[in-house]
Parts: C-alpha cells; sequence; structure tokens
C-alpha cells in the first residue's frame, strides 16, 4: 500500500479542515436545509423564515453552495439530491443526529493536548450525561449510524435455528430491529441506561417491533443481566471500557447465553501494530477526552478477552464496514 505523501499544502488543509466541519454544524443546528427541500429562497426570505440575520446567512448559504451541498442559481438557494436525503430532518435518512453529536464533542476536542497531559477524560460521557439535547444527540446519532451498516451487518451473520438475542447497550435499539427483520423467528431484547429507554421504546414502535423487543433499562456493568439468550450482540460497548470491564462484561455476557450462545462483537478495529487504520486511531483519543478508561482495541486483544471469558471458534467476519469497523463472533461450549 502507497503511503501517502505530506506536503506543506495538505498539512495546512487539514490544520484548517474544522472550518468546514463547524459551517455544517452551524447549518444543521440552524435546521437550513429543510425549507431548502421543498423550495429555493432568497438569503433574505429563508432569514426571515429562520429568524436569523441575512448578511451572515448568505455566508453560509454561499460556504455550502461551495462544498456542493446547496445549489445556488443568482440569489436563490436550493438543496441539493443529496441535503435532501441526508441533511433535511424530515428525511427517512437525515444525519442531522450524528452531525450534531459530533458538534457538542468540539469544544472536547479542543482540550486533548490537556487531557493527554493528565490522561483524564474531559468530561463525563455524553450518554451518561443530564443533558437532554446532547443525550438525544448521542442516542438518535446512533441510529444514523447503525441504520447505515446495519443492513449490511445482519445480513452476513448467520442466526439461523437462534430464537433469542441479547443486544447489550443496545440505545436506540437499531442493530435489534435490524436482527428481528432479517430473521422472522428471532425475539430480542435491548439492555441499556434508563435515560436511553424512551428513544428506543419510540424507534421500536416506528418498526411495529414492540412485541418481539423489550427493553430492559440498567446498568449492565452493574446489575444482572437476563439470561439464557442463544445470541448476544455487542455495539459499539467496548471501547468505552478498560481492559479490566471489558473482560468483566464479557464474562458476564457468556454466562448470561445458553450453551451453544453465538456472541458477536462490533468494534472499530486497530491492527495489531495499533498504528492504524486512522479512524480506529482518533477514536480511541475520542475516548481518552469522553471515558476514563476506554479506547479502541486490536483485533488480537479482542479475540484474547473473547478467549479468556470461554469462547471458541472465534473468528472475524469478513465484512466491509466504514471507518475500520469489524465484527468478530466466537460460540459458548
Amino acid at each position: 500500500m502507497t503511503k501517502f505523501e505530506w506536503n506543506p499544502a495538505e498539512l495546512l488543509k487539514l490544520s484548517g479542515s474544522y472550518w468546514a466541519t463547524c459551517a455544517l454544524h452551524a447549518a444543521v443546528k440552524l435546521d437550513l436545509f429543510t425549507p431548502l427541500q421543498k423550495q429555493s429562497f432568497t438569503a433574505d426570505s429563508l432569514a426571515a423564515e429562520l429568524a436569523v440575520e441575512p448578511r451572515a446567512l448568505a455566508m453560509l448559504l454561499d460556504a455550502m453552495s461551495a462544498l456542493g451541498l446547496l445549489h445556488k442559481e443568482g440569489e436563490r438557494y436550493a438543496g441539493s439530491e443529496f441535503s435532501n436525503l441526508y441533511l433535511a430532518s424530515d428525511s427517512e435518512k437525515y444525519l442531522g443526529h450524528i452531525i450534531m453529536h459530533h458538534h457538542h464533542l468540539v469544544r472536547g476536542w479542543s482540550e486533548l493536548a490537556g487531557a493527554v497531559k493528565s490522561g483524564q477524560p474531559y468530561r463525563e460521557p455524553v450518554s451518561h450525561g443530564d443533558d437532554p439535547v446532547e443525550r438525544e444527540s448521542f442516542l438518535m446519532g446512533m441510529f444514523n449510524l447503525a441504520m447505515l451498516t446495519a443492513p449490511k451487518v445482519v445480513s452476513q451473520v448467520n442466526l439461523q435455528g437462534r430464537y433469542s438475542l441479547l443486544d447489550l447497550g443496545g440505545g436506540p435499539g437499531t442493530y435489534a430491529i435490524h436482527f428481528c427483520q432479517n430473521n422472522p423467528q428471532l425475539a430480542a431484547t435491548v439492555v441499556d441506561l434508563p435515560t436511553s429507554q424512551p428513544f428506543a421504546e419510540k424507534t421500536i414502535r416506528r418498526f411495529g417491533l414492540e412485541d418481539l423487543i423489550p427493553f430492559v433499562p440498567g446498568d449492565f456493568n452493574k446489575e444482572p443481566l437476563p439470561r439464557e439468550f442463544d445470541a448476544a450482540w455487542l455495539s459499539h460497548v467496548l471501547h468505552g471500557e478498560g481492559e479490566d470491564e471489558c473482560r468483566a462484561m464479557l464474562a458476564k455476557v457468556v454466562d448470561a447465553m445458553a450453551p451453544g450462545g453465538l456472541l458477536l462483537v462490533q468494534e472499530f478495529v486497530l491492527n495489531d501494530a495499533k498504528d492504524g487504520p486512522p479512524f480506529p486511531t482518533l477514536f480511541s483519543l475520542n475516548m481518552l477526552l469522553n471515558t476514563t478508561e476506554g479506547r479502541a482495541y486490536s483485533e488480537a486483544e479482542i479475540v484474547e478477552m473473547m478467549s479468556g471469558a470461554g469462547l471458541r471458534a472465534i473468528k472475524r467476519l469478513q465484512l466491509d464496514l466504514p471507518n475500520g469497523a469489524g465484527v468478530l463472533q466466537g460460540e459458548k461450549p
């Protein structure tokens, strides 16, 4: 694989790339893409609609047009096919929640040097926090991401002959929903913090699966788990914990499964040297900022932890997932 060749122009492009990021965050926060999905506006007319200052809005609209997220003709702006699909808040494929979650992380990332000096997180994890706006962005942002990858994952996971799935830390229940849709014989239980319950139940009802997918509120690190599942799914749960907590969690899940149960773990997986792929290395820093001991793990580390929990026939599924994500599975004897 050819290594990227750095030069001063590329270095400065990387250094200033947050300008475009912050412009996108502002556009989503102001919800300017939603009215532009339906009709074109001038900056003045859209400013009246959004209750913002016209001159400043024109600058933001021009930036979004330059990035290709809007179309500008004369003095009028309209949504692009892409922005209408992914940035208008009434679209079923809206990605604004995860974009707002990224926005809420920006302040912490500006304090990364301090976190590296101290080894301590910038703040309490958003998923555990008290701010309802940030919590909604986090949980529904996880829904956004899972809706992109879940169909690809569930179609490649063989749950034939399995009837009960534990979705541990399942947030809004997206994977449980897709697993049940793809396996008509399957019922699932989502276990997560009580703050996730209203979002999960709303999402599950949206898909008409409330009778098949109950939500059990609780702290799965401290409280007993429901038992005798023949499959369990842990999606992006381990990275929030240190190694000792991961080992204890995996052992607890394996103990709760029936003999022959299948455990599936999805994570952003580092290579064994831990110097790539790029996204998991950066995600590890995000965990430094937002958790006490969390980080990304390598495939070898995850395999070793799963083996230590008593699983056998451990393997990584051959899936082409974004951002270095991977799924490993193992069986309980």
